[in-house]
């Protein structure tokens, strides 16, 4: 047929000229991304693996399928690639656990499950929190089946009437002591579990947070391993009410469900025990601390900014490519019409959501490096470290979340009226990346948590304790509120952002102290407080993420890599932090600085009438001149760059990004192939559309 040769077999000869252009080596950056040259040989390797004989052409249509058929899709797509991993461990090493189950939920799985995978929140979240709270008999007795997959669960939290609020689920387990038993209750619908991955149709197995009771009284969430159907008919269990939530915008085949329960028993074992324990007589024995039953959120949180940095990166892979084989509106009417990327407005649009991608990939890395230098703490009974990772993976989730979710949807923008179709994969981006900002705690309730936590490193500085690292600036701007001079340096830059942040904490915590002077309750004056509370927290990540890029880029790592690769991180670190100075411009620019000294029991206050920054008209035209330059000398490396960050056709899934940049022949391919186009007149026509026009004659 024509279809099966629209597409060329050569690379657009626009793309390669790109890439013959580029001034460094895009391998280099593959490997620099990847995490080393040996991680990269692998992920590679396991990737051609495990995408090997799977239909791209399914994969492009998946939107075109009923919610039932992209449910059962999901399961088999799921269900192939954990055969696959299976084999690929038998094959590699055989009993250990290196590429099944720990690859599951990687980033090698991204387009083997284009429609999500019901069994993500199993290894993302469930086989983790059992881990963590079950006792060594426990894991023995069922973590094991889960970890196994012998058996499929999922993590059963939010409500229909309550998310980021775990202290207000009405789900109930009352100990019954006379049988040892915890009786389950889900008493009104607000109560019914709501969300859950999985949950639907693919979990005969819950791990269930629910409101303890013990001889009457209530002891707050915990968890309790749940079976909600049976093994081999996966029948509902009596008293069991379960069923999938219907079609979202996004995640299309995660089955996330709903569960209601009507005095549903199980044994007394079955309430997770490493940290709380119930005992027989109904005793109830405290954890060591509360925020251990919170842990597993806390890792989520690291996964959630890695995954939003990635999808970014993906989107911006998409439009790039794109950009360099459009060419439309002459710049020159006597030239040809160029590639739209020679537009210095299309390059505004697609080279700062690089450089965004490549900074909260970093930021990421210290956060994963913090988690694990805290549970290897938390292991030796050390909790001083939580409280900072708590507020880090707090703030990077937010503005992770945030601006990958914007960005996609400024790439999709940048690709114009293609960007709109599903075969662009852009809307796909759009809806995973926008999730983000609600699941796993809402952005703006986080970003609220995040400011308590800032008012109370405000008010320790001010009494001279010590701060946790990534806080250590407000105690340096309180010593010293006067910012000097503005240079533009890369690490003045770094500095002005984290005087924004302190400044901002200054001026909330003010408020807070305010409104509590007055008579306030402390939670009223928090809540009236709370829009200055999330400015604060959204500038303290900001100010982190700019942190951390500037000292990946010049600190001692960079003496591994080539000059030329060194130059392009340079300029993508240029680019971040000259768009994001402009964009936080107002934050920076606040007028006069006040400051409590606090000496003994006397208080000083002094009031500095000043400019917050010291910027002057010529400084901000600089910065324009300086973001029209960096984007100018990105220009040639724009697609190398994006090659470097080695996705493959089927993870991109879009006929607008693919390697090849054969961007017309395939969104005609897959115009052509769409089902409607199997029959030449639809069934409508004759129905309805021939019978209404006859009847006007």
């Amino acid at each position: 047929t024509m279809t099966s040769s629209v597409i060329p077999k050569t690379v657009n000869p626009d793309l390669q000229k790109e890439r013959d252009a580029a001034s460094f080596s895009s391998e280099e950056f593959a490997a620099w991304w990847a995490g080393g040259e040996e991680t990269l040989k692998f992920n590679r390797g396991v990737r051609d693996y495990m995408q090997k004989d799977v239909d791209e052409g399914e994969m492009l249509q998946l939107q075109n399928k009923s919610h039932e058929d992209i449910n059962e899709f999901s399961v088999r797509t799921a269900i192939e690639s954990a055969k696959k991993l299976r084999r690929l461990q038998e094959e590699r090493n055989p009993g250990g656990a290196d590429y099944w189950p720990k690859l599951y939920d990687s980033q090698v799985m991204w387009g083997l499950t284009p429609a999500g995978n019901p069994f993500g929140v199993m290894y993302v979240m469930l086989v983790k929190a059992l881990q963590a709270q079950c006792t060594p008999e426990q894991y023995e007795a069922f973590g094991k089946r889960v970890e196994k997959f012998e058996i499929c669960a999922t993590y059963a939290q939010t409500e229909l009437g309550h998310g980021t609020y775990l202290r207000g689920l009405e789900t109930r387990a009352d100990f019954d002591p006379k049988t040892d038993e915890f009786v389950l209750n889900t008493p009104k619908i607000s109560s019914y579990k709501f969300w859950p991955g999985g949950l639907g149709h693919s979990s005969s197995y819950c791990m269930v947070m629910a409101q303890l009771y013990t001889k009457g009284q209530a002891k707050g969430p915990h968890m309790f391993f749940v079976q909600v159907r049976d093994e081999e008919t996966h029948e509902p269990l009596p008293g069991v009410h379960i069923g999938d939530i219907g079609k979202k915008m996004g995640f299309i085949g995660v089955n996330n469900g709903f569960l209601g329960l009507k005095n549903v028993r199980i044994p007394r074992t079955q309430m997770m025990m490493r940290h709380a324990k119930v005992n027989a007589d109904g005793s109830y024995v405290n954890s060591p601390t509360n925020v251990l039953t919170y842990f597993a959120m806390v890792r989520t949180r690291c996964v959630i900014a890695r995954n939003n940095a990635i999808m970014l990166s993906a989107a911006a892979t998409i439009a790039t490519r794109y950009s360099s084989v459009r060419r439309q509106s002459p710049i020159d009417p006597k030239e040809r019409e160029p590639q739209i990327i020679d537009h210095v407005t299309q390059q505004m649009k697609l080279f700062p959501e690089i450089a965004t991608s490549c900074a909260y990939r970093l930021a990421s890395d210290y956060l994963w490096n913090l988690y694990d230098v805290t549970l290897e703490d938390i292991e030796n009974g050390k909790y001083d470290r939580l409280p900072e990772l708590h507020s880090l993976s707090c703030a990077l989730k937010v503005t992770c979340s945030s601006d990958s979710a914007a960005g996609v949807e400024r790439l999709r923008l940048a690709c114009g009226g293609h960007g709109y179709l599903t075969s662009s994969n852009m809307s796909n981006l759009y809806v995973a990346a926008t999730a983000a900002c609600t699941y796993e705690g809402e952005n703006t309730v986080l970003l609220l948590q995040i400011g308590r936590f800032l008012m109370k490193s405000w008010r320790s500085a001010l009494t001279g304790a010590p701060l946790a690292p990534t806080v250590r600036y407000l105690a340096e701007v309180q010593k010293n509120p006067d910012f000097g001079n503005w240079t533009g340096s890369w690490e003045n830059m770094v500095k002005a952002m984290q005087y924004a942040a302190a400044n901002k904490t200054r001026l909330a915590f003010k408020s807070l102290t305010n409104r509590l002077s007055r008579g306030e309750t402390e939670e009223n004056a928090a809540n009236q407080t709370g829009i200055e509370f999330t400015q604060a927290a959204e500038l303290h990540g900001r100010a982190f993420v700019l942190s951390s890029f500037t000292t990946e880029v010049t600190g001692p790592k960079s003496k591994n890599r080539s000059p030329a690769f060194n130059r392009v991180l340079e300029n993508l670190l240029e680019l971040y932090l000259v768009k994001e100075t402009l964009n936080q411009m107002a934050n920076l620019l606040r007028v006069s600085f006040h400051y409590i000294l606090c000496v003994g029991f006397r208080v000083f206050i002094k009031i500095l009438i000043l400019q917050f920054i010291n910027l002057t008209d010529a400084d901000l035209t600089r910065l324009q001149d300086r973001l029209e330059t960096v984007l100018t000398k990105l220009r040639p490396d724009a697609v190398a760059i994006v090659d470097g960050f080695d996705f493959s056709d089927l993870q991109l899934n879009s006929t607008l990004g693919s390697f090849d940049g054969n961007a017309y022949e395939r969104i005609f391919d897959a115009a052509v192939k769409n089902p409607m186009n199997q029959k030449s007149v639809p069934q409508s026509f004759h129905q309805y559309l021939k019978p209404f026009m006859k009847s006007n004659i």
